[in-house]
């Protein structure tokens, strides 16, 4: 399930430095990653090989830094460029593709410049272009990382404005109604399982060329040469849910390449998890940060109108299905665009607040709210063109990432079991990932995550009741980096930590960034505070 996702995506089948010269990167150029045989993948040598003939054309080049483009609403002083990568890095000298950056300079002086810090958001599919954003809206929680720190976002290969793949029209993909997620029959399992045939070749009839390279190894490789690119000897890195699988396949293949890293909210990265098996741990995870916000609503009936238990609430939410389910409301709010809308409470705390209160003015009588809320916005095609490339690029990577079952008994027995018990988001999210079991390119074998020669302590950062990356994540890769520090936020379940306003966490995280010091041993937070209506 998509991590990062446009306001109103559908569940549909299923989210400044100085310029860089030559004379400043004698080490962003370092030979061949040290540990790059840890990548399984066909032609690893080749790829190390590649990588490195890429890096180092990079860090002649540098990047071209010019004002952005007014389409990318990224005003004046954040500055946009461009860096050329191999679509293959077994073929450094083939076809290369462009992919999008920006950078905002540190707001210290030269003294406390430590260089750039990337960032990831996740995904796969989520741009990380409004990063620098951070710096000229003022947000207090960065504002110490960033007076030591150019903020850099970039369009993952295939993201935005990198060469973006498409699997569909975005006018058809957003269209609504679509079907009921939960199916009430075999035929409504076998039209489900024709949609994701259609889109898996959909994918390859768009965007064939790329799509044997759309992998987690391959945006990690991007990411060595835009390090290169910058004129940085190592990598700062803050990567978010999958960006937290991105950082963890870097550290696995560039160790001695990392000068900081932290992810916030963790993608389990075992091999036997990615993909298949994380997405039904998510739909456990869903269910039981489902009830937290009904709890939460529950005691706030005063306010919502909704019921005082948690029973009541689901009740509710259940006569609200039911009704969608019969004749959609609006005529294009089905239970597919109801999840699409639900979902982001138990994603986000601070989704709280306007879920319920759209949801009460429903029950209260006033059926707009929803509809504008939970129904496609067709007039808005850059808004569509954007969810409908996420979702590509979203499906590209994890079928490509990896091997998925490919027997529909094992997908329907699975996610039927789960369902019993799990019911918010288990079909939803097994449609989405339906295209896998029939993708039209090699599926690879994941990366063996684990610490490689010169790889610093990183900095792990989990929500306890995270949904979307479920916690037992964030201890698998404790577990496999060593000096690793694990900071919990305890009793606690929004996706992204370190975005929220937390002293506990944020304070380690200024103090990881800026001197590169973790705590002696693991820590466990407070929660932060829990929405007020």
């Amino acid at each position: 399930m998509r991590d990062s996702r446009p306001k109103k995506r559908t569940a549909a089948l299923g989210s400044a430095g100085v310029l860089v010269t030559a004379t400043l990167i004698a080490g962003a150029v370092a030979a061949p990653t040290a540990n790059a045989t840890a990548d399984p993948h066909h032609g690893k040598d080749r790829q190390a090989r590649g990588v490195a003939v890429a890096a180092a054309r990079a860090a002649k080049t540098g990047i071209d830094w010019q004002d952005c483009p007014a389409d990318w609403n990224l005003a004046k002083p954040i500055q946009c460029g461009w860096v050329s990568v191999p679509l293959d890095y077994a073929k450094p000298y083939g076809k290369q593709i462009k992919l999008a950056v920006d950078r905002i300079g540190n707001t210290g002086t030269a003294g406390e410049r430590q260089g750039a810090l990337l960032y990831n958001p996740g995904g796969p599919g989520g741009s990380g272009l409004r990063f620098p954003a951070r710096v000229t809206g003022k947000n207090p929680v960065w504002a110490d990382t960033a007076k030591a720190y150019d903020f850099v976002g970039f369009d993952p290969r295939g993201v935005g404005k990198s060469a973006p793949i498409s699997c569909a029209d975005p006018q058809e993909f957003v269209k609504a109604p679509k079907m009921d997620p939960v199916p009430r029959s075999e035929a409504d399992k076998l039209a489900q399982r024709g949609l994701a045939r259609a889109y898996a070749e959909g994918c390859y009839e768009r965007s064939g060329e790329m799509l044997p390279h759309m992998t987690t190894p391959n945006t990690a490789r991007d990411l060595d040469v835009i390090r290169a690119a910058l004129g940085e000897k190592k990598l700062n890195f803050l990567g978010v849910s999958y960006g937290t699988y991105l950082g963890a396949v870097y550290a696995t293949l560039f160790p001695g390449h990392v000068r900081r890293m932290v992810v916030d909210s963790v993608v389990n990265p075992s091999r036997e998890k990615i993909w298949y098996q994380a997405n039904l741990d998510q739909d456990v995870a869903f269910e039981g940060r489902w009830k937290d916000w009904q709890d939460w609503v529950a005691k706030n009936d005063a306010t919502f109108h909704l019921g005082t238990t948690r029973d009541a609430v689901q009740a509710q939410w259940l006569k609200l299905r039911a009704t969608a389910a019969k004749d959609p409301i609006g005529g294009v709010v089905g239970p597919a665009e109801l999840i699409g809308f639900f979902q982001s409470a138990p994603y986000y705390d601070s989704a709280w607040i306007p879920v319920a209160t759209v949801f009460s003015q429903y029950v209260a009588g006033d059926p707009q709210a929803l509809v504008d809320a939970a129904a496609p916005d067709l007039s808005d095609t850059a808004g569509n063109a954007a969810a409908e490339n996420g979702n590509a690029v979203y499906t590209a990577v994890e079928c490509t990432d990896a091997k998925w079952p490919t027997s529909w008994k094992q997908w329907d027995r699975d996610n039927t079991r789960l369902h019993r018990d799990h019911p918010f988001m288990t079909w939803a999210n097994a449609w989405m990932n339906l295209p896998c079991a029939t993708w039209p390119v090699k599926q690879r074998t994941p990366v063996d995550v684990k610490s490689g020669k010169g790889l610093p302590p990183v900095l792990i950062v989990q929500a306890e009741r995270d949904a979307a990356t479920p916690y037992g994540g964030a201890v698998e890769l404790h577990q496999r980096l060593r000096g690793s520090r694990l900071v919990t936020e305890r009793d606690a379940g929004s996706h992204g930590v370190t975005g929220l306003v937390n002293p506990c966490v944020n304070d380690r995280v200024d103090t990881y960034l800026l001197t590169g010091a973790v705590d002696r041993s693991d820590v466990t937070c407070a929660p932060h505070a829990t929405p007020k209506p």
